[in-house]
């Protein structure tokens, strides 16, 4: 199986397709295996250290060969470890065996690294044998083995765990010492700690020597110490610091707003509880938690608001209990509440997205022969939920229906009905709405707009009459480009700067990807830094560097160009590389979608399934196994799904290499290793079992 290159170059290196060659060395060594060992190093992968874990029944050489694996930081992995736990956990002598190995290497004079005895620390806890996890650290000087940050941090977590609180300070002062560096684990295990005891003021202290170090809080810090003031009563402080928690960014989970919400209602503040309440539905999602909550509160002889209720019946109506939001609307007219628009709107949403559209319209229409309420907010959920479910004309009719009521189209409104009218392929009566935006019912918007006024507080009066934005702009283009009105398309892209709106970059991605799909590459490129020389801070040379490299055909400096200029932006957009990426596919030029691939993994990038997947198969109809191979490896890793077909036609014509077919065998276990259903198709099956018939033939006959 090939390694990943670092450097970026499409070229692989190749070693033995599988970890039997080590388990071989293993055992066939009399005496020590490193020797062996360190002369394939560089080819061992991580998936060949768990293998090795997994199947070396001698477990003295298991571990042995752990200890040297373990040297080298690219195995440091806690999927490693954790099967190394279970196999001193599971097997009887096991531990007897581990320590015995690492007296052998003691006394050959090997190093031992600190992840070793984490192992052993973190087997000894899940046995719920803390003394002898404890013992364990203290035995580390013995072997002039230094503890690194996750050691300490695992035997603190154990001491706090028995409550053994002094020991665990003990520890960390003697950490303090040493050169090891505490991390965010560590802050969070001994604030814990304090917290459990009740000495919130030393937790606070530690909560700010974390923050003076520069190491931020996670949400489970911040929940530890916002349970611990509750439980001091401190329920003031506590909500101040969960919205310090917010503003820095970090998410409150639902355990943060369950332990702030019964520290409000331990504490007799409802109100503030109602406040909190909220934000809970909205930012966390977990109506069931909300509906608890609420529930209580009731309890607690609060009359429920307008407010509380329709944030109650939103969280009903997005879970799809659309009868319980019902009850609750009757409840709440029945406690003598007036619903507002928002009730209603959530309800008619829930209908929608549920897909009953007849009860949607039902509502919409009681509620407007009842309370003559014309909200343009309704009617946009109705036309957005009858053009999702292909009922354009319907909502055409509710469009022109909303407009004799006197009530004006907001901008979603008319991108609602245009993408339904778009997407049923009516573009001429989308172009007509789209005219009808820009002109509006006042004959001077129109000079505005023929003018491309720059004054902002035009753009805002425009706006707000319900005029075109880019959204609107970006999905007539899009479907204008369905149809094949490519000039069209562009016409209209050029209309956006006339009347003063200027291009979001979804409207620049759909022209970079039609004009890609089109197999023209520079227009794409081309659209691409314009979009770019738009940009705040952006590098007008760098710009130009990488079109001159781009027009001599040097697609990879004109890339890495551009990823330095835009990896220093604030707002850095992927899509496009991997929108060129799958042009340079669609164009059949292999090589260069190739380096774009091999690019941005070198930079650790995102690439996408799609560009995967349109990739692969480009390759190795080009007889590019070792990059096939390597993309085959990356979709794997990254948890895609590789079709079926791609898959058969990588592994037969690894099949029918002659230097490439053991990787065939190899990317079959691996798959299996990581328990992935694929269907190997008849033919491919019938090479498979000739090559291996051929295989175990040559092993018995010699010569």
């Amino acid at each position: 199986m090939p390694t990943l290159p670092s450097s970026g170059s499409s070229k692989l290196v190749s070693i033995d397709s599988s970890h039997y060659e080590v388990l071989a060395i293993l055992d066939a060594a009399a005496g020590p295996v490193e020797p062996a060992l360190d002369r394939i190093s560089p080819f061992l992968s991580h998936d060949v250290v768990e293998s090795v874990v997994r199947e070396q029944r001698d477990r003295a050489r298991c571990f042995r060969f752990l200890f040297w694996a373990m040297r080298d930081r690219r195995f440091r992995v806690w999927d490693s470890h954790r099967l190394v736990v279970d196999v001193l956990a599971e097997e009887e002598g096991a531990f007897d065996v581990y320590w015995r190995v690492l007296e052998e290497v003691r006394s050959c004079g090997l190093r031992i690294v600190s992840d070793a005895f984490l192992v052993l620390i973190s087997a000894y806890w899940k046995m719920g044998m803390a003394e002898k996890a404890v013992d364990a650290f203290e035995r580390m000087r013995d072997f002039d083995c230094e503890p690194n940050v996750y050691t300490y941090n695992k035997i603190m977590h154990v001491i706090v765990r028995k409550q053994i609180f002094m020991l665990a300070l003990a520890i960390y002062n003697k950490m303090a010492k040493s050169d090891c560096l505490p991390n965010q684990a560590t802050y969070t295990i001994l604030i814990d700690a304090f917290c459990k005891t009740g000495k919130i003021k030393d937790a606070l202290k530690m909560f700010d020597e974390m923050t003076l170090r520069g190491i931020s809080p996670n949400e489970r810090t911040y929940t530890i110490v916002i349970a611990g003031l509750c439980q001091a009563k401190s329920t003031d402080y506590a909500y101040k610091l969960f919205e310090s928690m917010r503003e820095s960014g970090c998410s409150p989970d639902t355990v943060t707003y369950n332990v702030l919400l019964d520290g409000f209602c331990k504490a007799g503040k409802i109100d503030e509880a109602l406040l909190v309440l909220p934000t809970f539905e909205k930012e966390a999602g977990r109506y069931d938690e909300v509906d608890v909550w609420y529930r209580r509160i009731v309890k607690e002889e609060v009359t429920p608001d307008v407010t509380l209720y329709a944030i109650m019946i939103r969280g009903l109506s997005k879970a799809g209990r659309m009868e319980d939001a019902m009850s609750m609307l009757e409840e709440m007219t029945q406690r003598g509440l007036t619903p507002n628009s928002y009730c209603y709107n959530a309800i008619v949403k829930g209908f929608c997205d549920a897909g009953l559209l007849d009860e949607a319209r039902s509502l919409q229409l009681e509620i407007s022969r009842r309370d003559s309420i014309h909200d343009a907010c309704t009617y946009t959920i109705l036309i957005s939920g009858l053009c999702r479910n292909g009922l354009v004309e319907e909502a055409r009719q509710i469009f022109d229906e909303m407009e004799k009521h006197g009530c004006l189209p907001s901008v979603v409104t008319f991108n609602a009905l245009i993408n339904g009218l778009c997407k049923s392929g009516q573009l001429q009566e989308a172009n007509l709405l789209l005219h009808k935006m820009e002109i509006g019912r006042n004959p001077s918007i129109f000079l505005l707009l023929s003018q491309g006024s720059k004054r902002g507080s035009d753009s805002e009066r425009l706006k707000e009459m319900g005029l075109a934005d880019s959204v609107t702009y970006a999905t007539v283009i899009d479907g204008l480009q369905r149809v094949d009105r490519e000039e069209k398309a562009f016409k209209l892209f050029d209309q956006m700067e006339r009347v003063g709106i200027p291009p979001s970059s979804s409207v620049y991605k759909c022209l970079i990807t039609w004009s890609c799909r089109r197999q023209k590459l520079p227009l794409a490129f081309s659209l691409w830094l314009k979009y770019l020389n738009n940009l705040p801070g952006r590098d007008d040379g760098t710009l130009k560097v990488a079109e001159d490299h781009f027009e001599k055909g040097e697609v990879e400096q004109a890339f890495r160009h551009l990823l330095q200029l835009e990896m220093s932006l604030k707002d850095f957009d992927l899509a496009p590389y991997n929108i060129l990426l799958i042009g340079m596919c669609q164009a059949w030029r292999i090589e260069e979608a190739l380096k774009i691939f091999l690019l941005l993994k070198e930079n650790e990038l995102e690439i996408t399934y799609t560009s995967c997947s349109t990739l692969l198969p480009a390759l190795c109809k080009e007889g590019y196994l070792d990059a096939s191979v390597e993309v085959f490896l990356y979709m794997l890793e990254g948890g895609f799904h590789v079709k079926f077909r791609h898959c058969n036609q990588l592994i037969r014509s690894l099949l029918l290499s002659d230097d490439r077919r053991q990787w065939a065998y190899g990317l079959i276990d691996k798959m299996e290793s990581l328990g992935l259903k694929f269907h190997l198709y008849e033919s491919t099956e019938s090479l498979l079992h000739r090559h291996s018939n051929m295989r175990n033939l040559e092993q018995v006959v010699p010569g």
